[in-house]
């Protein structure tokens, strides 16, 4: 369990995104109440790994795989979208047809619970 309220937000946001949607860091960090923080985000989910949390759904801001292409983390991540039905050409993500807009019924009642 996540002993800091930023790391709570931050975990519960990502929980949150469905399966065959991304979202970007920074994206995540903003919808947390943390704007600016998108590398908090990256560190709260390396950190999180007891937590059943679908990290793969989370890229960088310029719609690519947030790993170094070629390594395992990548190819891993990359498998896990394409079996939600997210295309990805090369390590780029087409973005605008697969990030997650949250609705408001979302944003304030699924994320306390």
């Amino acid at each position: 369990m996540p002993n800091k309220v930023y790391e709570q937000q931050i975990i519960a946001i990502v929980k949150l995104i469905p399966s065959g949607r991304v979202a970007t860091y920074g994206q995540v960090a903003d919808l947390a109440g943390l704007p600016r923080r998108a590398r908090l985000v990256g560190t709260v989910l390396k950190n999180a790994t007891a937590q059943c949390l679908p990290w793969h759904r989370v890229i960088r801001a310029c719609g690519t795989i947030a790993f170094a292409d070629g390594s395992p983390q990548a190819s891993e991540q990359r498998q896990c979208l394409l079996s939600e039905g997210i295309e990805i050409n090369g390590n780029k993500i087409a973005i605008k047809n697969h990030q997650w807009q949250p609705d408001m019924y979302t944003l304030l009642y699924l994320i306390r619970t």
